[in-house]
């Protein structure tokens, strides 16, 4: 069964380009990652520094994976500072009967 992220995270003030360039950059490589089926991110339209990554990983041993991969290590490093708040919640998608 599949693993749903809903990852939230909110820029400082005044840092909201830096932090969209960054979660930008994080795409591509971890599209690559295995076991990544879906990885979008969304903004708000009407908070600008307030992201949502909407992810969906084939296990969740692969998604614990990526949260030790070396460009999202990178990521940190690169916007300390600039995220003010991070929410991330585990999902699994309801079935009917």
């Amino acid at each position: 069964m599949s693993l749903t992220i809903l990852a939230q995270i909110t820029a400082v003030p005044g840092q909201e380009d830096h932090l969209r360039e960054a979660l930008l950059r994080l795409i591509p490589p971890t599209l690559q990652e295995e076991g990544c089926i879906l990885y979008d991110l969304h903004t708000d339209n009407n908070r600008p520094g307030f992201f949502v990554f909407y992810e969906i990983w084939e296990t969740r041993e692969l998604w614990q994976a990526h949260m030790k991969s070396p460009h999202l290590a990178e990521h940190g490093r690169v916007t300390e500072g600039a995220v003010l708040d991070v929410k991330i919640n585990e999902l699994t998608k309801c079935h009917s009967h």
